[in-house]
């Protein structure tokens, strides 16, 4: 069995020619550009422009609609929320002038009562004032069934909203929701006074113009090409600094580095550095480059329902055919780590003991063989008429994931599975393909959290399964009764022993289930131009500019 394994991975190590592995060499060397600007202060009005570059284009700019990550660039520049959550997991008030507890009386005891005093300085980007029904409006529209609410999770506990007076507002929860002060932080309020004269928030003009009460305001949009956003001169916080934030959509992450180097993008957005790109990035004069660990985690996401994958010896036999050590060693640099999780590796929930990947042909064949899937005269294993055969989608333009595709795709036919790659834009795949689980695998990056808190509900709960008529981001289709209950009872208790023990478990068994198959979790390479000051990595959010007001040009 050793050597059998080691010669096939000897032999697609030759094929890969080690991918330029010379260009690793001192790859961990500081880039000693990234220092502050001694004495450096922001200007005393906006001015000058930054242009983040995205290797996937923002579509959705209604937040409460269905997202990705993306997305989240333009949400957090243009609206706010009641709470907003800080590097450290802190949640501070933003909307709200505090952050209600049991302690200072804003969360009743049993945790169903809440009360949260809003600011009396805030105004829409037309000028408008904002107030409570602004926030009655957005957690009543989010459950409303007509609206395709990106998600719904704790907002459906929520009952009896009551305005107390422009400056507050009350509700209670149905039963307790410990995660839904993490949930807050991501629920951006929408203007009650634009979207309720709208005969359907689902097509309104608001969503592709829309009003908030941000540091930036809406500017012009040039689909496939740019987004550009204005500086809110009234905006009640700290900043805005800049005069022009731009989000420029560069499909090719190749391009995207080189626009970078050229000068023509200021800073990276997702997907920031390619692993292939860093051994030179850290190199490149007026440049600051770091390395952050992501919450996200890099899988091969299953669609369960598909015929193949419902065997769990399928899933694990496929599992068993992936090289992730040599995927990340050849691929991406040794950039990433390998995990088995879904749970960030920074979140005090993480499962560190967790079975352990191992590559091993032989036992996946073992595995299918064990299951009656039987080779045909074409090498692809059949059970009962089904051919062990299914797609696999990425965006289109992302060479390392596309590299990634081929490598899984030629051990899996060893095995005798049949991968077949069909990728698609960013706008396609993330689209209905993805969120109404049209797709067979898809290769995709997952922030499963919500800010710090552990609760996935929305991602593994069998309610959350949009394609079956639910509300949520279940969709691979996962479906286990013992997770539903332990996800019920984490999201009810603030017994913080209680939940870890609950997490844990529910890590146990999503990585036995294996609906998806975990391969590894990025230290993102951020890179932006000397003399930008402000910008700060937040792993408790999915955007690099979740505090792009802070943003300045060092004079």
């Amino acid at each position: 069995m050793a050597d059998r394994k080691t010669t096939n991975k000897i032999s697609r190590r030759s094929a890969l020619g080690l991918m330029g592995a010379a260009g690793t060499a001192g790859f961990l060397a500081p880039n000693l550009l990234g220092k502050p600007a001694f004495g450096a202060t922001p200007p005393d009005a906006p001015t000058g422009r930054i242009i983040v570059g995205l290797s996937q284009e923002p579509t959705n700019f209604n937040p409460l609609m269905v997202k990705i990550e993306v997305d989240d660039g333009v949400h957090f520049s243009m609206f706010d929320a009641l709470f907003r959550v800080m590097p450290d997991g802190e949640i501070v008030p933003n909307l709200a002038v505090e952050v209600p507890s049991q302690a200072n009386g804003g969360i009743s005891e049993d945790g169903l009562e809440w009360r949260v005093k809003l600011r009396d300085d805030v105004t829409w980007h037309d000028g408008a004032p904002f107030t409570a029904e602004d926030v009655k409006f957005t957690l009543e529209l989010i459950v409303n069934p007509e609206f395709r609410s990106w998600r719904t999770a704790g907002h459906t506990l929520v009952r009896e909203i009551t305005v107390v007076s422009p400056t507050e507002i009350t509700w209670r929860m149905e039963e307790p929701f410990s995660p839904y002060l993490s949930f807050l932080t991501e629920t951006f309020i929408v203007p009650k006074h634009v979207l309720e004269a709208e005969a359907d928030p689902n097509t309104a003009a608001f969503n592709q113009a829309p009003i908030g009460t941000g540091a930036f305001k809406w500017g012009n949009r040039t689909a496939g090409d740019h987004i550009s956003l204005t500086a809110n001169p009234d905006y009640f916080g700290e900043g805005p600094y800049v005069e022009q934030l731009v989000f420029k959509y560069i499909p090719d992450v190749t391009v995207l580095y080189t626009q970078f180097k050229s000068g023509d993008v200021d800073l990276l957005g997702r997907m920031y550095i390619t692993p292939d790109n860093y051994a030179e990035a850290v190199t490149l004069p007026n440049r600051v480059v770091k390395l952050e660990p992501a919450s996200s985690v890099e899988t091969i996401y299953l669609n369960l329902e598909r015929p193949v994958f419902k065997e769990l010896a399928v899933r694990e036999a496929i599992y068993a055919a992936i090289d992730k050590e040599l995927i990340i060693e050849a691929l991406y640099y040794g950039l990433p780590e390998p995990v088995e999780t879904f749970m960030p590796r920074t979140s005090a929930y993480v499962h560190t003991d967790l079975p352990r990947h191992e590559f091993n042909l032989d036992r996946a064949r073992q595995l299918l063989d064990e299951a009656g899937w039987v080779p045909g005269a074409d090498g692809i294993r059949a059970k009962d008429g089904v051919r062990l055969a299914f797609v696999n989608s990425t965006t289109s333009g992302n060479h390392l994931r596309e590299q990634l595709q081929q490598f899984v795709q030629q051990s899996l036919r060893e095995i005798g599975v049949e991968m077949t790659i069909e990728n698609l834009p960013a706008a396609v795949i993330w689209g209905d393909f993805w969120t109404q689980s049209q797709f067979d695998s898809v290769v995709v990056g997952i922030t499963y959290l919500i800010g710090p808190d552990p609760d996935v509900t929305n991602r593994f709960h069998s309610s959350a399964i949009i394609a079956q008529g639910g509300r949520g981001s279940n969709n691979s289709q996962y479906k286990n009764a013992r997770v539903d209950e332990l996800l019920e009872e984490g999201s009810s208790t603030f017994d913080t022993e209680r939940r870890r023990e609950i997490y844990m478990e529910v890590q146990e068994l999503v990585r036995a289930d294996l609906p998806f198959l975990p391969l590894f979790s990025d230290n993102s390479i951020r890179a932006w131009k000397t003399g930008i000051e402000g910008v700060e990595h937040n792993g408790n959010t999915r955007t690099e500019t979740w505090n792009a007001a802070k943003w300045y040009w060092a004079t």
